[in-house]
């Protein structure tokens, strides 16, 4: 594994950029036009009878639903002034809900967009001009000036001219950043003798044209689909943050998300500056590696989405419309005009089939560890990404595949057991519902809570697979689903909880609802969507919510998410935290609670001896103090003098790292042995041994010439630090009575 701070903050940019990096999904939509007056007053009336709150429309939620629209399109207050905000209320305050009660859904989201695309589309064309400025001369950078990192909690600009100053400040922060980029990267290059990958690349004015050029296409392109999802988007969600509309087009893309698997070509994709979309990665074994036309680096400049002769230009187009184009029903071809990296321009025809997203799916690891003079342990791994299942047809189920794992972990002899439920969002409560059981045996597994505060107490039957020591282990990014499981390992006394110091804190229960069946008879039913509508708080059998407060680690461990200002307590409309009653039935075994003071001491005795852990430590504070300041340096010597300060550390830490881990590897050669079991390993009869490659090997991935020069080192044994430690307190539990 690489560095394990860059390791992570990788994946935390995967999250924040899953939509725009999609692989080619799933099945057609409608081409029927969509009765968006009548969905949007069918979706009101759902709302307000089935939200958990029964908030009735009203003035005071109509202002609610007017600045939830304007959090919703503009949440950097980039585009709209105090003074246009005032404007619109006097518009909209009173009337919002009544245009979609009404039947005029239409008119409402049109009229809003109008008033966002107008603004926006005034400073975009600020921010190009000012850009074709730079082309003829760029700024020295010499001023004091500086400009906010993050704007969504700051007030509004007052007025046009203020606004206009943000927006100057915001491109100079940009051209600035990309000008010190692209000395860094200059310098890396020269320092290893390496040719600077940046040589060729657009002049800095103009590419950041180009990325401003997709801006534009991105809010021009916009249909009454997307104008109208916004829209409804917003009312939602002054409810509470995780209720939903979708469209026809989010809701299959919904599905493709919780089952884990898509329809379409198995090609990762991303925005090329040039205004193409690049081929970043090609899924092993999917169409486009079984056609063989596809090669990493080849650029799409257009697709015709059902091989019918009917070309769409691509060019400067959003990511989002890029895959909504090239996504259709399976055994349906898609062509694709592309130019390769050596410039050659071909037609490429490829039929899109089911792709299983190999990373998403439950997968496991057998790690057998000889200490000098101990008995040897033999540990199970256990990673979930998410709790998956497939809800059209059924076929794709976590709680099966864990399973599976589980049963053959126990057949190897594994003893103690660590699951690994960081960057795990949730998913289906019905699979972690079983999945409790394979750890408890039978009994309560959560509480949910209805709108008139009738309780009910979800259980589970059936006998326990693994009765072994275990550690569970969180992040901030750990929600929902997620913090059930945490929760109940927690309350039965069966698992240390380590992570963060709490979970993300979403205790809440969304139930999807097809718009269509609350259609009238004489409307068309075709593209309505869904809503994901929030209908239950769940409690853990303690009585104690999740919700706002998360679940709590017992030992606290750096982890790299304790950086940001993640969690339910960051969002919006969040619902209250509260308690019930514990649930009966269920017996907490207090032999973890016996112990945990000897599992806490021995634990921060090695995070403090642990080099990694440390940095990671010092990583978040600085991190937390850049956050708190919220400030960018426009000046030039100021922002190459900080960069200066951390590349040195970062140097420093490279050279201790590339000697201790070379230490760690000769002593886990002797040590440690670690074997793979994926679900396609389950079954073998030799269990193959894992390396540094496995997370890779679902997917061949385009090389990042920029990455190449980081002088990074492998973190040993397939084990990033948090996983190590985490085996550490596993059998610190199974030496203790």
């Amino acid at each position: 594994m690489k560095n394990p701070i860059k390791e992570w903050a990788r994946r935390l940019s995967v999250l924040a950029l899953t939509a725009t990096a999609a692989m080619m999904s799933c099945t057609s939509v409608s081409t029927a036009a969509p009765d968006y007056n009548q969905i949007g007053k069918q979706f009101s009336l759902v709302l307000q009878n089935a939200h958990f709150s029964r908030a009735r429309f009203s003035r005071n939620m109509y202002e609610k639903f007017l600045e939830s629209y304007l959090q919703q399109v503009d949440p950097q207050r980039l585009y709209f002034t105090q003074e246009d905000v005032q404007h619109l209320r006097s518009r909209y305050a009173d009337s919002f809900g009544d245009y979609l009660l009404a039947g005029e859904t239409t008119t409402l989201a049109t009229e809003l967009y109008s008033e966002f695309s107008t603004r926006a589309l005034r400073h975009i064309a600020q921010a190009e001009q000012i850009l074709r400025s730079y082309s003829k001369e760029m700024p020295t950078f010499d001023s004091d000036r500086t400009t906010p990192r993050v704007r969504r909690r700051l007030p509004r600009a007052a007025n046009s001219a203020a606004l206009d100053q943000t927006w100057r400040d915001m491109v100079d922060d940009m051209v600035l950043t990309e000008v010190i980029r692209r000395e860094n990267v200059a310098r890396l290059a020269a320092e290893q003798g390496k040719p600077d990958p940046n040589a060729d690349e657009l002049p800095v004015p103009e590419k950041l044209q180009a990325r401003i050029r997709r801006q534009r296409n991105e809010v021009q392109e916009a249909d009454t689909e997307h104008m109208v999802s916004v829209l409804l988007n917003a009312v939602a969600r002054s409810y509470d943050p995780h209720s939903d509309y979708m469209s026809a087009r989010e809701e299959q893309r919904f599905k493709d998300a919780i089952r884990a698997s898509i329809v379409g070509i198995g090609a990762q994709l991303r925005e090329d500056d040039d205004g193409s979309t690049r081929i970043e990665g090609i899924v092993k074994g999917g169409p486009a590696a079984r056609n063989g036309q596809l090669s990493l680096g080849d650029r799409i400049v257009a697709v015709d989405t059902d091989n019918s002769g009917n070309w769409v230009d691509i060019m400067y187009m959003s990511i989002d419309k890029v895959v909504d184009l090239i996504r259709g029903q399976k055994g349906v071809s898609v062509k694709m005009r592309v130019i390769s990296s050596s410039g050659e321009q071909k037609e490429v025809t490829i039929v899109r089939d089911e792709v299983p997203m190999s990373e998403s799916l439950a997968s496991a690891k057998i790690v057998d560890i000889h200490r000098p003079g101990q008995e040897p342990y033999r540990v199970g791994i256990l990673t979930l990404p998410s709790f998956y299942i497939d809800l059209d047809n059924g076929d794709v189920r976590c709680a099966a595949d864990v399973r599976r794992l589980l049963r053959r972990m126990t057949a190897e002899g594994v003893r103690g057991l660590v699951v690994d439920l960081r960057f795990n969002g949730g998913g289906s409560l019905d699979e972690v519902r079983k999945m409790v059981g394979f750890f408890t045996g039978a009994g309560p597994v959560v509480q949910v809570r209805d709108y008139r505060g009738h309780v009910e107490r979800l259980t589970v039957s059936g006998r326990q697979i693994f009765s072994g020591d275990m550690v569970v282990i969180t992040n901030r990014l750990s929600a929902s689903a997620s913090e059930i499981f945490a929760g109940a390992m927690a309350d039965y006394g069966r698992a240390v909880i380590v992570g963060d110091e709490t979970t993300y804190g979403k205790g809440t229960v969304q139930v999807p609802r097809s718009l269509s069946d609350f259609m009238p008879f004489i409307s068309s039913r075709e593209g309505c969507g869904m809503i994901k509508i929030t209908v239950q708080k769940f409690y853990r059998i303690n009585g104690a919510s999740t919700q706002l407060r998360g679940v709590p680690s017992d030992i606290v461990l750096p982890m790299v998410t304790a950086a940001l200002p993640l969690g339910e307590s960051e969002m919006d409309n969040a619902m209250p935290y509260d308690e019930i009653a514990p649930a009966g039935r269920y017996v907490r075994n207090p032999r973890i609670a016996r112990i945990m003071p000897e599992l806490l001491r021995r634990s921060n005795v090695r995070v403090a001896e642990d080099a990694d852990l440390q940095y990671t430590r010092w990583y978040v504070d600085y991190r937390r103090k850049i956050t708190e300041e919220n400030t960018d340096s426009l000046n030039r010597a100021v922002r190459q003098a900080e960069n200066a300060r951390l590349r040195e550390r970062e140097r420093a830490y490279t050279d201790e790292r590339r000697e201790r881990y070379a230490r760690m590897a000769e002593e886990d050669a002797r040590n440690i042995t670690v074997y793979r079991l994926t679900l396609e390993d389950v079954d073998k009869e030799t269990l193959p041994e894992a390396t540094n490659d496995d997370s890779d090997s679902y997917m061949e991935s385009a090389e990042d010439p920029e990455a190449a020069l980081t002088d990074d080192v492998d973190y040993p044994s397939t084990l990033d630090p948090i996983l190590r430690e985490s085996i550490n307190i596993v059998t610190d539990m199974m030496e203790l009575p």
